[in-house]
């Protein structure tokens, strides 16, 4: 808009100002010439929205010029604006209409003008070809610039659907481990309920001839609610995801591993590749089935992870046992360069591992180790109460 409006104050004032300093006439200025000089320059205002129509119109409106004679000192600017606006905005073919026609305009000026004011030094051959070089000078830094605008603009999209995919992955990961966990926790929910129904028949059975059994057996009842109660409250809000009808009966069947399977989880890895070696610290005592799943599948996450990226290396699993809540920490001696990539980038086995630890109110920390490796750090409390 400042540039457009700027040419035409320009254009108009040197109309009726301009003096030859050769001492060349030219048509004095009138109202035509100021109509002339509007339709050269303000059709600008949409050259970035009409690049191939403003070219052409103030391609026109030159020989316009031309025809009559009027002195036009801002001319060499208009063109070159309107031949790089082109080639910035326009596509490559209509960039190059629009400067052959501003280059023949140009050459049409130059030869009429010659005519009528022979001898003229600019008016001449090797001006006109300067003029000409110019207009592609123009035309070759606007689609230079084009071309970066539209190149940086096809980046900045790609980027976008990067990330939205990114998120969607993310996402997707989330259901489906949130739906696994869920899956899980009903087969721990299931195994107390089961445990309670055992119970309470034993207690129906025994009341008239040993109620004390009867008692005890109730309150065994009570406590084993109590922790389906509390397994159950984990369970609300995580649904189950699409094709859980599609798992096996073995599946279905096969009990939940937990911390008293680590012998064998390590005895796979080893089997793999990676030598494990298993600690343990504290007093092994009772834990809710939940958080002793959630334990298991943290290092079987965590030790897939380190043979996946830590390369050759040793990994160490440390339990420990507390009176109110279970620290794991799984460490490796590997390369740690693609590990901490991964987590990082978030990727799935560590989504996974959030997403089981946050059920129980717990914290996940992971990263490289002081002198090489990895590390991850699981600590996930329980109510000794409800187990």
């Amino acid at each position: 808009m400042v540039l457009t409006g700027g040419l035409f104050v320009a254009g108009v004032i040197l109309l009726f100002a301009y003096v030859d300093p050769l001492g060349t006439e030219y048509q004095d200025g009138d109202a035509w010439g100021v109509v002339l000089v509007a339709a050269v320059t303000l059709p600008l205002i949409l050259r970035r929205r009409l690049p191939l129509a403003v070219g052409l119109m103030t391609a026109g409106a030159m020989l316009a010029f031309t025809i009559w004679d009027y002195a036009v000192p801002t001319a060499v600017v208009v063109i070159v604006v309107a031949i790089y606006s082109a080639g910035v905005y326009a596509s490559l073919p209509r960039s190059l209409v629009v400067t052959a026609a501003h280059i023949g305009s140009t050459i049409a000026y130059v030869v009429a003008s010659s005519n009528r004011h022979p001898g003229h030094p600019d008016l001449d051959v090797p001006n006109a070809m300067v003029n000409v070089l110019v207009l592609v000078g123009a035309w070759g830094v606007g689609r230079a610039v084009g071309n970066r605008r539209r190149y940086t603009a096809e980046l900045e999209d790609r980027a976008r659907r990067l990330e939205r995919a990114g998120e969607a992955e993310v996402r997707a990961a989330i259901a489906e481990e949130r739906s696994r966990i869920a899956r899980e926790l009903h087969d721990v929910v299931a195994h107390h309920v089961s445990v309670m129904t055992a119970q309470a028949a034993g207690a129906r059975r025994s009341m008239d001839r040993d109620p004390q059994r009867s008692v005890e057996a109730l309150l065994s009842v009570e406590e084993t609610g109590r922790a389906a109660l509390a397994e159950m409250r984990r369970v609300v809000g995580v649904l189950r995801g699409p094709g859980d009808a599609e798992r096996s009966d073995e599946a279905e069947l096969s009990p939940q591993p937990g911390l008293n399977d680590l012998a064998g989880l390590a005895e796979q890895m080893r089997a793999a590749g990676l030598p494990v070696d298993v600690t343990i610290d504290g007093e092994r005592e009772p834990i809710p089935l939940g958080v002793d799943l959630t334990a298991y599948r943290v290092i079987q996450e965590a030790l897939t992870n380190t043979i996946k990226h830590a390369g050759p290396s040793t990994a160490q699993v440390h339990v420990s046992y507390h009176s109110a809540e279970l620290r794991v920490t799984v460490a490796d001696n590997g390369h740690g360069i693609a590990s901490v990539l991964d987590g990082r980038r978030q990727g799935h086995g560590l989504l996974g591992m959030r997403e089981r630890v946050a059920l129980y109110g717990g914290s996940v920390a992971v990263g490289p180790r002081r002198g090489g490796g990895f590390e991850v750090r699981v600590r996930i409390p329980y109510d000794n109460s409800v187990v």
